[in-house]
């Protein structure tokens, strides 16, 4: 299934919803028209929030399956929108954490070189990862204010895991029990307050801290079954269009650390929390940084749309003002 958060036009309370072929079906509404209809209640106690049906995802995601099934013999134009005419909003809108990883190796290397470093032999030992601000994500469609103090703006191109049930000190091998769903991530980078920082051994901070974009959708893991190869990896292809041009082009097959290595390192000591999102880190040739400017046309400037694309993930696009 494909969960979202979203707002009317007329309406400013962000719903819950899926998309169902080219829908969105507000949940709650539609678990009222199925306890009107053929008497049965159990719909009416899902949560009116994702984060909040996360905190009991395995009892409550069964649930919106049946649910699934039965609108399809329903009258959808009760309790459901088209697609076009909602606003659509980060799946989680304030997550509890938002931990990025660094889990691409052709980006790593590219970066460590453009610096005059070589690789680290620790990387290939431990998912390493910084805290982003969990205060400023943006959906699909909404407009990027272009940050103060930066004369290079970037994109990053990369997905990302959104936690479940939860859970502390949790083994690789236990992380398909803790993600919910998968969702596309843009990482915007402030390149020039990035270099400021970085050489003082602490950060990233102020150049990855205004703004990052999630969306459109948390996309359940059961619709990703037959998108995973014989090496035990996802293979989605991953693009970047800025202004309708082709910059970036990888793959999320090329990922070194999987997400259940990142859930082992994000948990250890501590606990992840329903709603939190973990992101993958920069796939090979998805930022300028890497790339190089002069190779794709500049920095991002205002007025440019970004357009992010992961093969069945869906599309998350924004605009800088």
């Amino acid at each position: 299934m494909k969960f979202l958060t979203y707002i009317n036009e007329n309406n400013q309370e962000p719903g819950f919803g899926f998309k169902y072929d080219d829908l969105i079906i507000n949940i709650r509404k539609a678990a009222e028209w199925i306890h009107q209809d053929i008497g049965d209640n159990k719909f009416l106690t899902i949560p009116k929030n994702l984060i909040t049906t996360l905190e009991d995802w395995d009892n409550y995601f069964p649930v919106l399956k049946e649910m699934e099934e039965i609108i399809q013999t329903g009258d959808t134009s009760k309790f459901s929108k088209p697609e076009l005419e909602v606003k659509i909003l980060p799946p989680v809108m304030n997550p509890p954490a938002f931990r990025d990883f660094y889990a691409f190796e052709q980006h790593v290397r590219s970066a460590r070189k453009l610096r005059g470093l070589d690789m680290h032999p620790d990387w290939f030992k431990i998912a390493i990862f910084y805290f982003s601000n969990p205060n400023c994500c943006y959906g699909h469609g909404q407009e990027i204010p272009y940050p103060s103090n930066t004369t290079e703006l970037d994109f990053e191109l990369e997905f990302a895991i959104i936690i479940g049930n939860g859970g502390s000190n949790l083994k690789a091998n236990q992380a398909e029990k803790v993600i919910a769903g998968y969702t596309i991530l843009n990482d915007w980078s402030s390149r020039n307050l990035q270099r400021e920082e970085m050489p003082l051994s602490l950060g990233p901070a102020k150049g990855k801290d205004f703004a990052s974009s999630f969306g459109p959708y948390m996309v359940t893991p059961d619709e990703l079954d037959d998108a995973w190869d014989d090496n035990g990896k996802l293979h989605l292809r991953m693009t970047c269009h800025v202004n309708g041009k082709l910059i970036s082009d990888g793959n999320t097959n090329d990922l070194y650390h999987s997400f259940g290595d990142m859930i082992e390192r994000a948990s250890m000591n501590t606990k992840l929390m329903p709603g939190e999102y973990i992101g993958s880190g920069t796939v090979g040739t998805g930022c300028i940084l890497e790339l190089r400017p002069e190779n794709t046309g500049g920095w991002i400037q205002k007025g440019d749309t970004v357009t992010l694309e992961v093969e069945r993930l869906g599309k998350l696009e924004n605009k800088i003002v």
